[in-house]
């Protein structure tokens, strides 16, 4: 798979329809990145919607087994539900709407996530992956828990910064190039600016109700590409309305994504994955999980950067 990421020059406005694919307990997601016309933003690389589901006594909800993960940051994020967190380092973690888990895979790490068994009845929420900078991409793997992330009251929308950077705020989640994350509720009907920084590019994604962009009706399960250069967006409503924006400086590093890893080159994810197959240290165990491990898909083609 080619994973590198289109260059964009200013603001712009391009719509890329999310494709449905399947996870763990026979969940079916929306995946918006990435996407063959646009691998990344900034340093987002990968965003699964799924839900609202309401599950059924018989359902097993988000069943994920043991995997690994290297070069990235794994964000969970919550709109309903209660999901479970196990990884290699011993972390055993519920998170809730509202909360962030974020998992630093650095040189390499796995986990499991599953619905406990005492849970609420529907599961809706957003899985995001980050690449990281060479800096940071062969350091130590982390977990880290936030109950509490910023909450911001503007022009008649409720927001909550969940990464990064935005509108005089900063999310105390640890993020190791320029972005921000913004979960973005449309509390009175109008229209506003939002502002942006031009540094950024930014992609709005529709998560639930009707919203306009710049005065054009966005389609559900889309990610709206912005560019770029553009110092705000406006935004309309006409009832309840739901959006994540994502943002971030354009990564300039050649990135591969391959299965569940981040990397740079085809032998690098070989390896990694011989080394998961052969249950080699360097990605850990997780206990408890009460299921099987997942197994890598075989790497048959190389991979290429542009």
């Amino acid at each position: 798979m080619d994973t590198s990421n289109d260059e964009a020059t200013g603001p712009a406005i391009e719509a890329f329809p999310a494709h449905e694919a399947v996870v763990g307990g026979g969940m079916t997601v929306r995946r918006a990145l990435p996407h063959r016309l646009r691998r990344r933003v900034g340093a987002w690389c990968f965003l699964d919607h799924y839900g609202p589901v309401t599950l059924k006594p018989q359902d097993e909800g988000m069943r994920v087994g043991p995997h690994p993960h290297m070069g990235l940051q794994t964000v969970s994020w919550l709109f309903e539900g209660r999901v479970l967190h196990r990884d290699s380092l011993g972390s055993l973690q519920r998170i809730e709407p509202g909360q962030l888990n974020l998992m630093t895979a650095g040189r390499g790490i796995s986990h499991s996530e599953e619905t406990p068994a005492e849970h609420p009845p529907g599961i809706h929420g957003l899985q995001f992956w980050i690449a990281l900078p060479e800096s940071r991409r062969h350091g130590e793997p982390a977990f880290d828990h936030h109950p509490k992330l910023p909450d911001i009251r503007r022009d008649g929308l409720d927001m909550t910064l969940i990464m990064g950077e935005a509108l005089g705020e900063r999310s105390p989640a640890k993020a190791y190039t320029p972005l921000a994350g913004l979960d973005v509720v449309c509390r009175d009907v109008g229209t506003r600016r939002l502002p942006l920084n031009p540094a950024f590019e930014h992609a709005l994604f529709l998560i639930e109700g009707e919203m306009t962009l710049e005065g054009q009706p966005m389609a559900p399960g889309t990610l709206y590409y912005l560019g770029p250069g553009r110092e705000s967006l406006a935004l309309g409503n006409t009832g309840h309305a739901r959006a994540f924006l994502l943002g971030g400086e354009p990564l300039k590093e050649d990135v591969l994504l391959w299965w569940n890893f981040v990397g740079r080159s085809t032998e690098e994810m070989q390896e990694a994955r011989t080394q998961w197959q052969g249950h080699a240290a360097r990605f850990g165990e997780v206990k408890g999980y009460d299921g099987e491990r997942l197994t890598a898909p075989e790497l048959t083609t190389r991979l290429k950067t542009r």
